[in-house]
């Protein structure tokens, strides 16, 4: 795939030199982090099954819809607020107008989200938040990439991705002691995502981006040359692609289902799912740690990235066999444990190993961000849709369609970790 925009001019206060952030600017971005992860994560990974079980109770296969219908929308959306990000000239820099526009439009979607008499209601309502709360959350990330120098990104990849596990935890925490009040479920994390992005936005250091405006004007074939890139020209960034598209499509398969698949093993009603949700995601804090802040710290320290991305598929996988066999609680905290840990380790040094090997980082990280992204969302699009299909292979309603389900999952991401291992050749951040 062969794509192309132009180079903007080089923002003011965005060189080739990045300087290390102190300590305000990171707290300001972990806690924005928490708080736009809070509000994408809760509603996928809890409130949107609950309000979907309220107007089509027994039909969780129209929730791979309603998160492949969102997910589609921010393939659409990323890439060009990414762009647009990139190029933009205000006194208030180039990031934080995207990340209020994004805060906006996910704050708005949840009386729509609360009040929907319907399924398409809920769908346009899923959108609105799913376009927001990624955006914001997107525009947060291409801050990151802009101002984090080689040095601390393992750490500080380990600190946001640590947050990115947490913010659930305390979110379905949160959200399950008023599991019966549809708007609580829903206003909980979006007022959190408000509260902590929004003070990153009107105290996070953005330069002041006026001047002179690029000398290429922005056409609908720019826009869509934006989409794409030239995988020759970049083959460190094209391998890791390619690897995080693999693994995440593992992971999507299990994610989606995560409320289902509790419900149906420990056989309870989905609402009542939430307490189950609670204690995994509780007890995994501690993978967590261990996963982001400490293969995040070793990464940067001995310089080195692929191994832990490798180990941290390994591990993901692990966890998927146990809970594919599991029966009982006590089999799915080891799988949900072990599968922890493994997200943790992924998900921080691969976003350090993403950042290092991001082209034309000082004008065109919104774009390149946005791209690297799609590995994530394309499978967030793919995986509902596809689960249904792996679930059947079962050929009945029972737990062996799970089981398919996450060994399927299992195999993709050692698929991906492998992948990343090989392709990549950048040695040291």
């Amino acid at each position: 795939m062969r794509g192309s925009t132009a180079t903007p001019v080089s923002q003011t206060g965005v060189g080739a030199e990045q300087r290390p952030l102190g300590r305000l600017s990171i707290a300001l971005l972990v806690a924005a982090t928490f708080g736009s992860g809070m509000a994408m994560i809760v509603p996928m990974a809890y409130s949107l099954a609950v309000r979907l079980e309220e107007l089509a109770p027994g039909r969780p296969d129209l929730l791979g819809v309603l998160l492949g219908v969102g997910s589609a929308a921010t393939l659409v959306v990323a890439p060009l607020t990414g762009v647009l990000s990139d190029r933009t000239r205000s006194r208030w820099g180039r990031r934080r107008p995207f990340t209020v526009a994004g805060l906006a439009l996910g704050v708005a979607a949840v009386p729509v989200l609360v009040t929907a008499p319907t399924v398409p209601v809920l769908a346009l309502g899923w959108i609105l938040s799913t376009v927001g709360w990624n955006t914001a959350g997107a525009s947060i990330g291409n801050w990151q990439a802009d101002r984090l120098p080689p040095q601390q990104r393992g750490t500080v990849s380990g600190l946001t991705g640590l947050t990115m596990q947490i913010s659930p935890v305390l979110g379905i925490l949160l959200v399950g002691t008023v599991r019966s009040e549809t708007l609580l479920v829903f206003a909980i994390p979006a007022a959190v995502g408000l509260l902590l992005a929004g003070a990153f936005a009107l105290l996070a250091a953005d330069p002041d981006s006026r001047g002179p405006a690029p000398a290429d004007r922005m056409t609908f074939r720019r826009i869509l040359g934006s989409y794409a890139f030239d995988p020759r020209a970049f083959p460190d960034f094209t391998g890791n692609w390619i690897g995080r598209f693999v693994f995440f499509l593992g992971l999507s398969l299990t994610t989606s289902f995560t409320v289902f698949f509790f419900a149906q093993r420990l056989n309870l009603a989905v609402p009542d799912v939430a307490g189950v949700l609670a204690l995994t995601s509780a007890l995994s804090i501690g993978t967590a740690l261990a996963g982001s802040l400490g293969g995040g710290w070793l990464s940067d320290r001995i310089g080195v990235r692929r191994p832990f991305v490798a180990a941290g598929a390994v591990l993901f996988a692990a966890g998927s066999i146990v809970s594919a066999t599991a029966g009982a609680l006590p089999a799915l905290l080891i799988g949900s444990l072990l599968s922890s840990l493994g997200i943790a380790l992924f998900s921080a040094v691969g976003q350090a190993l993403s950042l290092d090997v991001l082209p034309h980082r000082e004008t065109q990280a919104g774009r390149y961000t946005a791209i690297t992204l799609f590995a994530q969302k394309i499978p967030g699009v793919i995986s509902p849709l596809a689960a249904p299909l792996v679930l059947a292979l079962g050929g009945g309603g029972g737990g062996e369609n799970f089981t398919a389900l996450y060994l399927t999952a299992a195999a993709l991401a050692l698929l991906g970790g492998a992948l990343i291992g090989v392709t990549v050749r950048r040695p040291t951040p």
